[in-house]
């Protein structure tokens, strides 16, 4: 990492941290102590290292040397250095004179992405100096440091070549209130100051602004003015401007009170801007005592509140933040307060920034973070702020991140940093945090086909109350964009097809932090016309109790169920051959009933339920082979009594049967309309016992004019039908043939001829024809048929002689009202 020293923060507060232990001493070590203590810590380097040459054999010296000279290191900002200087006083064990040393070691080792090497070294110094925060803070750093690193931010990071020099580049701010230009620190070649500071080793530094262009160029920077009113021989930086851009506080650090005004370090001072001009600066008077020294302010809109840096009395550690209030702009600030233990720690606090007024952005290298100073946010609540929280990476790294601003009303500004890859020591750098944006696709599938599905419907119903569909093109595929599938919102999805059961899923972007696009596929499976066997519904010999191990085997149905609340299904229950017909009717009624009361009791309407006993009518035929107990049983097996009597075994028979004792279901129709609520008193329904599975029975009515009317499912819904043997062709009327179109069940696909010319918006027209995809009665369907758009139809739909015929010969047994198939 380069060399890299924050000018300011240095220089803000030169203090003395470490007590000199008693060794004899030689000149030269005496000599970098003098320096040492007025912080001119590049020129004490010099001199320790001249003083570590003189200590020849005295070990315990030069471990303290060493010591010193890493401490200048760490004042340097150099902290590879530093590290190999703690090192070298390690094992010298000058720890043992001073345990600060294994805070300093683990800290460099830390900053140095040695975090199990850090870890060690601060349970060591923990042992010596138990529950020390500063301790905690960085072995909690250490630990949080790779979680932080695994899960970056969102934000997005530009170095700002065009600004920054080979020298240190840091703390912008905003040099108007269009925001397009910045004010910034820097020690670059044309700085005021000719000669080298003795803090820092480096140029003085000086307040420079560049301004962007248009096309988003900055210029050249340059100072921000050359009448030595704002910039000195004495290093100026880390500025503000007020809401209305018109004065401007800033910080000046003077070796000695040479300037006139008194104060000896870093003070606070604020100039009146008029045009491009800047008056005579004026020194904030914060209180305390001379020596007290104070910089990197931080003003509030309506410029009553002053946030800054300092180390007075009364602080909780290092450097810290303060505020100071006054009543009037021209007033004067009452005595600063310190921010307290949520912001401030042992470490140090430092360049404060408000957003709003209501939250304070500052870097700290107190608080866990990854190396070096972090930044760290904090809002207020109550008129106090809140525990800071870490930003993260990659705002933050192991080097030093500090100095942010924001442009108003947005998530992007500049920050400044030392870390790898920059121009010079301190950089400055663009950040943007993009809006976090979300998108949902996928492709629908057929189940038995796996071919793309087009027209399916998908459905988003969000947790904000948001609910919005797409369909499927020709490739099956759908999409939601960033406008409609949104951060932090839960989505209960739907994907629907005619003649298809529906299907759900949950997703959610609530927590995410980091844009994602979701791809959820799907596969529909198509609703058939035979009945569908449940898995491992099987009953013992004589027995109809439902088992709790095959309870499991509902929870299918009653997903399906629940997903598709608008079908309507037929459970049929079968016995085996042995026993009475008798009492394998009154079996498999029962069995039916257990069946029916569980799916009633899980909350399923039985008014969507219909159940019948077959008794033993109806063996299994296999529609695929089957093994059952280690026998393989073929597909087209018919379970009949006569086939089960010729097993060549008993344990094979038996297994035989077991596959006759089942339960089925079958969807009756598709147009269930879901009541808001469910009686609790429904808890069971009728169960009827079907004598003569080989008929097919449908109970009619009649109308004024003797006509035999009853009810079909056509398309997956239940219509009303009046049988006219007199007519050639199916027909149906214009209303309900709207009704069909609305709904989707039909397609201008299915029309025969120019389907624009026949269809239009609340129009069918007369005598169109179109072709209907399934016609269900009873228990027998039968596909694609014609059916002619009548306009005079009194009634919703007219069967023929011929459709009907189609399901099968038929009588009419006038006497119970029962056209029956056989």
């Amino acid at each position: 990492m380069k060399k890299s020293i924050h000018i300011l923060s240095l220089i803000l507060f030169i203090t003395v941290l470490t007590p000199m232990v008693s060794i004899a001493q030689n000149r030269q070590l005496e000599a970098a102590e003098a320096t040492f203590e007025t912080g001119k810590y590049t020129v004490a380097i010099d001199k320790y290292k001249k003083a570590y040459s003189k200590a020849r054999k005295n070990r315990s010296e030069k471990a303290y040397i060493s010591f010193k000279i890493g401490e200048c290191y760490r004042y340097t900002n150099e902290m590879r250095r530093a590290e190999a200087q703690y090192k070298r006083s390690y094992r010298g064990n000058y720890h043992k004179e001073d345990p600060i040393l294994l805070l300093r070691f683990a800290d460099a080792l830390r900053f140095n992405e040695k975090y199990d090497e850090a870890l060690e070294i601060y349970n060591e110094f923990l042992e010596v100096k138990m529950d020390d925060p500063r301790a905690l803070a960085g072995k909690a750093s250490c630990e949080l440091a790779q979680k932080w690193l695994e899960s970056p931010s969102n934000h997005q990071i530009e170095d700002q070549k065009q600004i920054n020099s080979r020298e240190d580049d840091f703390a912008p701010t905003w040099a108007d209130n269009v925001f397009n230009s910045i004010i910034f620190t820097s020690n670059r070649d044309g700085a005021t100051g000719k000669a080298t500071d003795e803090w820092t080793g480096l140029s003085f530094s000086d307040l420079f602004i560049t301004k962007k262009d248009v096309k988003g160029k900055w210029s050249e920077p340059v100072l921000i003015e050359e009448g030595e009113v704002i910039n000195t021989d004495a290093n100026e930086g880390t500025a503000v401007m007020n809401a209305q851009a018109n004065r401007l506080y800033f910080t000046r650090c003077a070796e000695s009170s040479e300037d006139g005004s008194g104060f000896r370090g870093c003070q606070i001072y604020v100039s009146k801007r008029t045009g491009m001009s800047f008056g005579e600066p004026e020194h904030v008077n914060l209180g305390g005592d001379s020596t007290d020294v104070n910089g990197q302010p931080a003003i509030s809109e309506d410029e009553l509140t002053l946030i800054f840096a300092s180390e007075r009395k009364g602080g909780k550690g290092g450097k810290d933040l303060w505020y100071a209030t006054r009543e009037t702009k021209s007033g004067e600030f009452s005595r600063p307060v310190n921010l307290g233990m949520a912001i401030n720690t042992e470490g140090d606090e430092y360049f404060p920034f408000l957003k709003n007024d209501t939250t304070l952005y500052f870097a700290s290298n107190g608080h866990p973070g990854l190396g070096g100073l972090d930044i760290f946010v904090a809002t207020k609540r109550d008129g106090k702020f809140t525990d800071p929280k870490n930003i993260g990476s990659p705002m933050n790294t192991n080097s030093d991140d500090f100095g942010i601003i924001f442009i108003p009303g947005k998530e992007e500004g500049y920050f400044s940093s030392n870390r790898k890859g920059g121009r010079g020591g301190d950089d400055i750098y663009y950040f943007i945090e993009p809006p976090l944006e979300f998108t949902l696709s996928g492709v629908v599938k057929d189940e038995q086909t796996l071919q793309f599905i087009e027209g399916a419907i998908v459905k988003l119903v969000g947790s904000d109350g948001s609910s919005i569909q797409s369909r499927t093109d020709p490739k099956g595929y759908y999409n939601f964009g960033p406008s409609q599938f949104k951060p932090e919102t839960t989505y209960d999805i739907t994907v629907t097809k005619p003649d298809y059961f529906n299907t759900t899923a949950k997703e959610t972007t609530a927590g995410v932090e980091r844009s994602k696009d979701y791809v959820r596929d799907f596969i529909l499976q198509p609703i058939p016309e035979e009945p569908i066997a449940l898995p491992e519904i099987l009953y013992d010999l004589a027995k109809w109790d439902l088992k709790p191990q095959y309870q499991d085997s509902l929870q299918g149905l009653i997903q399906t169920l629940d997903a598709n609340p608008t079908l309507k299904v037929e459970l049929a229950a079968h016995t085996d051959a042995r026993g009475t017909p008798e009492s394998n009717d009154i079996l498999s009624q029962r069995r039916a009933e257990s069946v029916v009361n569980y799916l009633i009791e899980r909350g399923i309407d039985p008014d969507r339920l219909v159940a019948k006993g077959y008794g033993e009518r109806s063996p299994l035929e296999l529609r695929k082979n089957v093994t059952r107990d280690g026998f393989t049983f073929t597909a087209g097996t018919v379970m009949t009594e006569e086939y089960i009597e010729s097993l060549s075994s008993e344990a094979e028979k038996e297994a035989a049967h077991q596959l006759n004792r089942r339960t089925e279901f079958s969807v009756l129709s598709k147009d269930f309309v879901p009541k808001s609520q469910i009686s609790t008193g429904e808890t069971s329904t009728t169960i009827a016992i079907v004598e003569n599975p080989e008929q097919n029975r449908i109970p009619f009515t009649k109308d004024a004019r003797g006509m035999i009317q009853a009810e079909m499912i056509i398309n997956g819904i239940t219509m009303q039908f009046v049988y006219d043997k007199r007519s050639t062709f199916a027909q149906i009327s214009q209303d309900k043939a709207l009704e069909m179109l609305k709904e989707g069940l039909i397609r201008k696909d299915d029309f025969e001829g120019n389907a624009d010319e026949l269809i239009g918006d609340g129009y069918i027209a007369d005598k169109a024809k179109f072709n209907v995809k399934t016609l269900r009665l009873g228990n027998t369907t039968i596909e694609n048929v014609t059916v002619t758009v009548n306009y005079r139809l009194t009634k919703p739909l007219i069967i023929d002689q011929n459709t009907m015929s189609r399901f099968g010969n038929f009588t009419i047994d006038e006497a119970e009202n029962m056209i029956i198939f056989n």
